[in-house]
């Protein structure tokens, strides 16, 4: 028993002289620092973060040895800590005078292969960083399709401690895919699963595309669609079971994806559960989507869209800070499905920090934020916060990530963009039953990295000549209110053919500001000198007109926003009235806009929308409206017809209505190349009429409908934006002149 006892306390003897022994330290007199040259003394000690009288222990000194060999600038470090005095002996690490990368000639392989390494011209040598510079080179040629490169490095040792360092780099032969298989369940053919995945088998015509060599990359994210595809089509349980390549060839691969779908799965009982102090009430209208999605295939995007809406309601009901589950409920083919909301503990956004913008100026940025440092954290709006920013158009790419605040309860945001070109310049044509037109324009949309636009344009066609100059500010002085102004000039020469031609040359300036939520309000004046003038062969109604004119309008607009998002908007609607009002004209002629546009999804991936465009212009004083300020169908809402050519004509003049409407339906075709993240497709129907001649009665005032049926492409080439209409006209008047063909090219800087 005495044995066992004293055993216990020579157990706890040695606990305590290992503590003393652990925690024991001395004050600190004095820093020696021995070894250093190119180093010096003081940039040593900054990271060593003691003073002269502090107490060091073991701990501290391991803390002084991390921060060391974590600067790099070392290749051995050692540390001895005696009499009160810590000498620090290093070696320093090799200078590397220069690097070169020898093997790469192409710019655009070089580029992506090398602008992410860690050594760097003028930086510390450092083995660890060489073995994993060797390796990123290798996998970056792989992501490239380069599956046999070799990579030899060769080191050039130099005076006062520098070196040169060699990358030998044989990229060799780019893999190519030869054939692409799908095997096991897959239920759907080959051919329209190889729609789905972006990699593609090798063809000689395909020269363009680089898709058609490997890359796990691309591999990984073929799997995600396969995957997502199924989803989407009712396959609940899809498993993606392998994807691997396999060399049939030299440089030639067999891409195999192995699928099992499973059973196909079907919406069932769909419910909701909200907490008690929620009013069912406000989530009334998800009851017809549970109706409606109830026997049909399981769908991914249809849940996410629940999820979506469920947000989008709790906000607008100020319930802030939410989360929702979902509870399933498989039963042979049959899914149930229990929303659960649950109220969340609020979180608050402490920082919002800006990354990337070597541009574009910080308040620009901010401008477009939905949520503000302070504001309850909530992912909707960070997520309208993002789309805002790309709706501008300014950056290549913008994303976010949320982190844990300072304290409990606090996030901070960060949101990295990348600057992109925002000047751009344009060229259009078309081509008609009575000849062409063309046009030009140079526009900067973030003048000076302050979002200010900056558009200057003009066109040309037979008979007239128009030019424009605008600036615009969206946030003046930091105010939220937009200003803009323009200068513009429109001469229509007709002495040869009609006996007239007309000069107008103006100015316009004015505000708009949020007047209530998703409503703002716009206030404006435009001013006009127009001369008009004739000769011996203009009918009695155009030398009645002939003169000089002054006219100042003011412009009231109040525009209605109602889309889920500014950015590739797929749902909600715009609807925008416009009125100018004559303050000094001889004809105070009145114009009215009213346009209105709708959008949705008819199906998955499509957005379609409808639009209705009404215009009037009519005196209020009883006078004739002049020829200049008659109305036209604007060329982008009546595609197929020449701008300035259809509607009312006195002879062979065409002179516009007093009234015009037109109804347009666009929708995209997802199907066609729906993995090309360039290129766009979508189908459209226009209808329109123009009509009303207020000088003279006994004129045909052509109140006839017309319309057109075509096809469109917007596709993003390596020079710059193109978009192109091919129209078919389907009614007309016998009097309107048609136009089956219009492009726009652009370029940006």
């Amino acid at each position: 028993m005495i044995k066992k006892f004293l055993n216990h306390v020579f157990f706890i003897f040695l606990l305590l002289i290992a503590s003393v022994s652990s925690s024991y330290s001395e004050i600190l007199k004095k820093i020696e620092i021995i070894g250093n040259e190119r180093i010096s003394d003081d940039t040593i000690k900054v990271f060593i973060p003691f003073a002269i009288n502090d107490d060091l222990d073991n701990q501290n000194i391991n803390l002084i040895l991390k921060n060391l060999y974590e600067t790099n600038f070392f290749k051995d470090v050692n540390i001895i800590f005696e009499n009160n005095q810590l000498n620090v002996t290093v070696i320093e690490n090799p200078i590397i005078q220069n690097i070169n990368y020898n093997g790469i000639k192409a710019e655009k392989i070089r580029e992506p292969v090398l602008n992410k390494l860690k050594l760097k011209r003028r930086s510390s040598y450092n083995k660890l960083f060489l073995q994993q510079d060797k390796d990123a080179i290798i996998l970056s040629l792989k992501n490239l399709g380069y599956y046999f490169s070799k990579v030899d490095i060769f080191i050039e040792e130099l005076e006062n401690n520098k070196i040169n360092i060699d990358f030998n780099i044989d990229i060799g032969k780019r893999a190519k895919i030869k054939k692409i298989t799908f095997i096991g369940e897959k239920i759907y053919k080959d051919r329209q699963l190889r729609r789905v995945i972006l990699s593609e088998e090798f063809k000689p015509w395909k020269f363009i595309s680089g898709k058609k060599f490997l890359n796990e990359n691309l591999i990984e994210m073929d799997n995600r669609l396969l995957k997502n595809f199924y989803l989407n089509r009712g396959y609940f349980n899809v498993n993606i079971n392998s994807s691997f390549a396999k060399l049939i060839e030299e440089n030639e691969f067999e891409l195999v994806y192995n699928i099992n779908a499973g059973k196909k799965v079907f919406f069932n009982n769909l419910t909701l559960d909200l907490p008690s102090d929620y009013d069912a009430k406000n989530f009334i209208e998800l009851t017809k989507v549970f109706s409606d999605l109830k026997k049909e295939p399981y769908s991914i995007n249809s849940l996410n869209k629940i999820l979506d809406k469920i947000d989008v309601i709790a906000l607008n009901e100020q319930y802030e800070s939410i989360k929702i589950l979902v509870n399933e409920n498989l039963n042979d083919d049959k899914l149930d499905l229990k929303f659960i909301v649950e109220e969340t503990d609020k979180f608050f956004v402490e920082r919002i920090n800006i990354l990337g913008n070597n541009v574009t100026q910080e308040s620009v940025i901010r401008n477009q934020f939905e949520l503000d440092e302070g504001d309850p954290f909530n992912q909707i709006l960070n997520n309208k916060t993002l789309n805002n920013l790309k709706s501008l158009r300014f950056f290549k790419t913008v994303s976010s990530e949320v982190k844990e605040g300072s304290t409990d309860g606090q996030k901070i945001i960060n949101i990295f963009v990348e600057e992109k070109p925002t000047g751009e310049i344009t060229a259009s044509a078309g081509v008609g039953t009575s000849g062409t037109s063309f046009g030009a324009g140079v526009r900067e949309n973030n003048f000076l990295g302050r979002g200010i636009t900056l558009n200057s344009n003009f066109t040309i066609s037979e008979d007239t000549i128009r030019g424009l100059f605008s600036v615009k500010n969206p946030n003046f002085l930091d105010t939220d209110k937009s200003v803009y102004t323009s200068i513009e000039s429109l001469e229509t020469d007709k002495l040869k053919a009609y006996g007239y031609k007309t000069s107008r040359t103006g100015f316009s300036l004015g505000t708009s500001f949020e007047y209530y939520d998703d409503t703002r309000f716009g206030l404006g004046t435009s001013n006009f000198y127009e001369k008009i003038e004739t000769d011996s062969t203009a009918s009695a109604r155009q030398k009645k007109q002939e003169g000089d004119y002054w006219d100042s309008f003011l412009k009231l607009d109040i525009d209605f926003d109602k889309r889920n998002q500014k950015f590739q908007t797929s749902s909600g609607f715009r609807s925008i009235y416009s009125v100018d009002i004559p303050v000094i004209s001889e004809t105070n002629t009145l114009k009215n806009i009213y346009t209105y546009k709708y959008f949705t999804e008819l199906y998955e991936e499509n957005i379609s929308s409808v639009s209705l465009y009404l215009s009037a212009a009519n005196s209020i004083s009883s006078d004739d409206v002049k020829l200049s300020e008659r109305l036209n169908i604007p060329s982008k809402r009546l595609r197929g017809f020449q701008f300035g050519r259809v509607g009312p004509k006195d002879g062979d003049d065409y002179i516009g209505g007093n009234y015009l409407s037109t109804l347009n339906f666009t929708s995209t075709l997802p199907q066609i190349l729906e993995n090309s993240q360039n290129t766009d497709f979508l189908i459209f129907l226009d209808v329109a009429n123009i009509w009303g001649v207020d000088y003279d009665a006994s004129l045909d005032d052509s109140n006839k409908i017309r319309s057109a049926v075509g096809i469109g492409v917007d596709w993003f080439t390596p020079i710059g934006p193109l978009n192109f209409s091919l129209s078919q006209p389907i009614s007309k008047a016998n009097t309107d002149e048609t136009e089956t063909f219009r492009f726009n090219l652009g370029t940006t800087f």
